[in-house]
Order: structure tokens, then sequence, then C-alpha cells
């Protein structure tokens, strides 16, 4: 069993002016591959998730049809929720994989996985043509998206950190900015559609085009990472005979840790996904304005993250963390309020502008403090599950609790103490991160 001290994720930086220029290149040259074989797998994953949730309002009239909207919403919300169910089992299936195949070959296994959910959601008729089946074809969808989104994470931040000779944080936001430029992606999908598309027409036709996009580029991120080597960290590594069991106990106290840790980066990004159904259903706002709430978000992470990276190689990931969980706990309820009595563009945009840069800059050093966390002989495994379990528990049925208690509170601030409440639990989190296990 492991006990491994963390390592210092700023001895990178000495350590490089030790070595001659052309080892250091090198390096780099490699570090900037690993970004793109880890990266797009990871951004058109992402894509995948963010677009079910932005379309949300529209698959739940075609897939999951009832008399009353919310119930159908709710549905809908149901059917993205239970996918997370799959995210820990993919995470301990693929993640160990990784650990004992390679990082290589676990990050194929999740691309392809997802490239058949994603072709399901494509091709799957409607409740109209088909019946209930259309919703169970849909569902398996899901599961299947989210087995794969369960083993990409872990697996590929493994292969992204191990490959960084330095600047871990640096590298490791590249995670973010990729899932981030997904974001965009899907906001910028979502608001063309609804813009200058008629109902019938989006409807129809025009929701399925964003799966098509996604669809055509996951051949592409497979053949890129099936010609990347093995990360030559975990080749001069001792593999682990049973990296499950290593990481629960060996490593569990690590673990559940970032369980905790994992919570609000994970809350930033579904709160940022309910935004467009917020405004719409609740706030009463047109489609178009709602819209622009994931593209500023999009820009903001995508942008943003390599500068919140590069900040946190210098004064510590864990302490760029912690003073943007504290400012969401300060702004979380009054952003909220803010929006709720003044709904309309300028307050939409201001909201949004105060939430994506306290979710990035929490975000975007999650991957280095993650990493720092576990040994190389079980990091995939311990990565993808303490990701997996936090996002499950904590993100991927928020969008669900929060329409469900939106519905029987009948407040509209819900969004908002969620929001706190789970920073509240990020910033003990990283304490107990900081001071047990002497994360910078």
């Amino acid at each position: 069993m492991s006990h491994q001290t963390a390592p210092s994720l700023g001895s990178g930086d000495q350590a490089t002016g030790q070595r001659p220029p052309a080892t250091q290149a090198l390096e780099q040259k490699n570090a900037r591959k690993a970004v793109v074989a880890a990266s797009i797998g990871n951004g058109l994953e992402w894509f995948d998730l963010i677009v079910y949730g932005t379309f949300a309002v529209t698959i739940s009239k075609l897939f999951f049809p009832t008399s009353n909207e919310a119930a159908s919403l709710l549905l809908t919300f149901a059917s993205f929720g239970v996918s997370f169910i799959m995210r820990p089992l993919g995470g301990i299936i693929i993640g160990r994989y990784a650990d004992k195949a390679g990082r290589k070959a676990g990050m194929l296994v999740s691309i392809l996985v997802m490239f058949v959910g994603t072709l399901l959601i494509v091709v799957a008729p409607t409740a109209a043509a088909i019946g209930v089946t259309a919703s169970i074809l849909v569902l398996v969808a899901r599961l299947l998206q989210g087995f794969a989104t369960g083993g990409e994470f872990g697996t590929a931040t493994a292969y992204l950190i191990e490959y960084a000779p330095n600047r871990k944080a640096f590298y490791g936001s590249w995670q973010v900015a990729t899932q981030g430029a997904g974001i965009l992606l899907a906001g910028i999908f979502g608001f063309v559609l609804n813009s200058y598309l008629s109902t019938q027409s989006l409807e129809s036709w025009g929701w399925r085009l964003p799966f098509i996009f996604a669809l055509a580029i996951g051949p592409v991120g497979w053949y890129i990472r099936s010609k990347m080597e093995e990360t030559p960290e975990f080749l001069a590594t001792e593999k682990s005979t049973s990296p499950l069991r290593e990481t629960f106990i060996g490593n569990g106290g690590r673990l559940w840790a970032i369980v905790g840790v994992v919570s609000l980066g994970s809350v930033g990004v579904y709160i940022a996904l309910f935004m467009p159904t917020y405004a719409i259903v609740n706030l009463g706002m047109p489609k178009s304005v709602a819209f622009l709430s994931t593209l500023i978000f999009g820009v903001v992470m995508s942008l943003g993250s390599p500068f919140i990276g590069m900040l946190a190689d210098k004064v510590g990931p864990a302490r760029v963390m912690t003073w943007a969980a504290a400012g969401t706990i300060v702004v979380g309820i009054p952003a909220f309020m803010l929006l709720i009595a003044a709904p309309a563009l300028p307050t939409m945009v201001v909201v949004e502008l105060v939430l994506s840069v306290l979710a990035t800059s929490y975000f975007a050093p999650l991957p280095a403090i993650m990493s720092s966390m576990f040994p190389a002989r079980i990091r995939s495994t311990g990565l993808s599950l303490g990701y997996n379990i936090g996002v499950t528990v904590f993100g991927g049925f928020a969008p669900f609790i929060l329409t469900w208690l939106i519905g029987t509170t009948g407040s509209l601030l819900v969004p908002g103490f969620y929001l706190v409440s789970i920073a509240v639990l990020a910033a003990v989190s990283l304490t107990i991160a900081r001071r047990v296990y002497r994360q910078a």
C-alpha cells in the first residue's frame, strides 16, 4: 500500500534550470502535445454534456412529454443526473485500467464509449415516433456518456500532469480551459439555433446539430490519442496490483478530502449549465438572452484558466482555490438577489461574469492539487474516483435538485443558497488538504 507524501508543486522550476536546454525543449514539446491529446477528448465530452443541459427544454418536449411542463423538465434533468451514477463506475473501471495498461489506453477507451453514446442521441427517434422507447434510448445514451466521462477526467489529467516537466498547475489548467471551450461552443449553438430557427425547425432537426458536430470530432480525437506515446512517469512506476483497494485503504483520507474539494468545482459549472433553464422558465427571460450566460461562462473559463494556472504555480493551487471559495460565499446569494430583482440582459451579464470568474479561479488549479494528492501507481484510479464521486454527489443532480426545490419552496434564491453551502464545504475540505496533506 502507498502512503507516499504528496510531491511539491513548486519544485519543478528549480529542477528545470539544472537540465540541458535541449532536454527542456523536448519536455516542453511533449507537454504541449499532451495538452492537445488529453484536452480534445475532455473538451468534446464536456461539450456533449453541456449541450444536453443547454437544450433541456427542447429535449424534454421531444423525449419526455407529459401534460405537465415542469414534470417533463424534471424527467429530462433526472436523465441527466442518472448518467452521473455511471461516472464512479466508469472511473473505477477505466481508471483502474489506466493504472495497469497505461494512460493512453484508458483515454482511447473513454473517447470511444463517448462516441457511441453521442451516436445514439443523434439517431434516436422522438417519443412521437416510437413512444417510450425514445426515452429509453436517450437514457442509455446518457449512461454511456456518463461512463465515458467517469474515466476521462482522471485518466487524461494524470496523462497531462505526468508529461508536464514543471508548471503543473498551468498545464493542468488546460483541462479546465477545454471544458470552458466546450461550454462556449455549446452556448454558441444554443444562442444561434434559438435565435435564428423557428420553434418547429428547432424541435424537428435543429437540436441535433451540436450532437452531429460532436460526432464528427470524436474520430479526430481518437486518432490524435492513438499516435501519442505513454508517459515516462507511468512507464517508470512500479504498477499496483490492486489500484482500487490501495486507493480506498491506503489513501482513503486523501480520497475523501478530494471529494470535498471537487464539490465547488462541480457545482460552479452546473450552476452555469442550469442558468439558461433558470432564466427562461423561472425569470421569463428570452431564450437568446438566457443563452448568453452560457457564452459568458465559456469565454471566461476557456480564456482565464491558463492565467489562473500560472498564478497557482506561483502562490499555490490550494491558496488560489481558497480565495475563490471565500469569494463565492460572500457574493453567491446577493448575485441571485440582483438577478431576480432585475431580470434583464445587463444584470445577467454582470452576475454571470462574477460567478464565472469565481468558478474559473476555483476550478483551474483543481487538476494540479488532485494529481499531487496521489502517487503515480494509483493516480488515475484516485483522480477518477475522487473527481467522479464529488461530481456525482454535488453536481450531477444539481439541475434536478434546484428545479425541484424552486418548485417546492417557491423561492428563486435556491441556486444561491445551494452554491454558498457547497462553497463552505469546499473551504473546509481545502483546509484539510492544506493542513493535513501539506498542499500549498
